[in-house]
């Protein structure tokens, strides 16, 4: 096992798209554990939309990061060093490792995640994970379904928007995703068993959505914002929920954001909109865990990842899950 410990670091505030100069790769000495600390080899890397947010200057739901930190990331390994009985070594866990080999955990870093042996570590950082959760969490707590529901779902070949379409159509609802590409449409009908898919880039969303969502939309899962937002909101019926998941169509923009033009319709239809933070939730995470790995064991609930391998690729693995190329969740293999 090698000690040299690979670090990609924040090297500049993008600009716009993400861009391979805004990263700076180093290598440093592999961590010692103090008391009470252990190390972890680091074996899968998360990539997440919300890395954009931490790259600028600006408070967030977590603070920014500095130019030179080592980059934020969700990661899955084994304890290789332990001075703290309750990890010993061989022990499986997720936590907020960064985009290092190694990385040495103290006490005080919060959500770390002591793993079953054998645990697959794709599903632990997906549907087992913050992603899981938060479509699991936005879905049945803010959104509310209920059967017979007609759910619209933006980004819905992503990782989050793929679990929230399932989990829909788990509680009995008609849902129809908004994907980016034919393969990806063809992926949630024939693979996830939605109702209706429609391809952004080549469609005329407006009319689609008429088309495979007649009577109106209950629930609105948004990954996305933008104009596919204030599409969504213009048709919403009496009592709508729309859900605030993510909004990745302002996060590389360079110039003010607009909000949404239709959001009086709120107002006409007794409808909410509403956010959430996933980690609000952290308490119910390990029961929403055990529901969801049932399904997953009944063959209810279905995973799929782009998975790059090679510690190198971290920077244009994000790049590559803002111009969309991933279909579900985006991860590195390190070794």
């Amino acid at each position: 096992m090698t000690t040299t410990n690979r670090q990609f670091r924040l090297a500049a505030r993008p600009q716009g798209l993400v861009k391979e100069s805004d990263f700076r790769y180093e290598e440093a000495e592999k961590p010692v554990a103090a008391d009470g600390e252990f190390v972890v080899k680091t074996e899968y890397i998360s990539l997440d939309p919300s890395m954009r947010g931490q790259m600028e200057n600006r408070a967030d739901y977590v603070a920014p990061l500095e130019i030179g930190d080592v980059m934020r990331a969700g990661g899955v390994g084994h304890v290789i060093e332990s001075r703290n009985p309750d990890y010993p070594e061989g022990t499986l866990v997720a936590g907020t490792f960064g985009m290092q080999d190694y990385a040495v955990v103290t006490a005080d870093m919060p959500r770390v995640r002591r793993l079953p042996d054998g645990t697959d570590p794709v599903l632990a950082l997906g549907v087992l994970g913050t992603t899981g959760m938060t479509a699991y969490f936005g879905l049945l707590d803010i959104g509310e379904p209920t059967p017979g529901d007609v759910v619209l779902v933006s980004g819905a070949a992503g990782a989050t928007g793929s679990i929230a379409g399932q989990i829909a159509k788990l509680k009995g609802c008609r849902v129809v995703g908004i994907a980016g590409s034919d393969d990806k449409c063809n992926w949630l009908l024939d693979e996830l068993g939605f109702d209706g898919a429609i391809n952004y880039k080549t469609a005329d969303i407006g009319a689609e959505i008429d088309r495979l969502c007649p009577t109106g939309i209950d629930i609105y899962f948004d990954n996305v914002g933008g104009e596919i937002l204030d599409l969504a909101l213009d048709r919403i019926r009496d009592n709508a929920r729309v859900v605030l998941c993510g909004g990745i169509s302002r996060y590389n923009a360079t110039g003010p954001v607009p909000g949404p033009v239709n959001y009086f319709n709120l107002v006409f239809r007794r409808a909410r909109m509403e956010g959430f933070i996933v980690l609000d939730y952290a308490d119910k995470f390990e029961a929403a865990g055990r529901e969801m790995s049932q399904w997953i064991a009944d063959g209810a609930l279905k995973q799929q990842a782009t998975v790059k391998d090679g510690f190198k690729l971290l920077p244009s693995a994000l790049i590559d899950l803002f111009t969309g190329a991933n279909t579900g969740k985006m991860m590195v293999k390190t070794s």
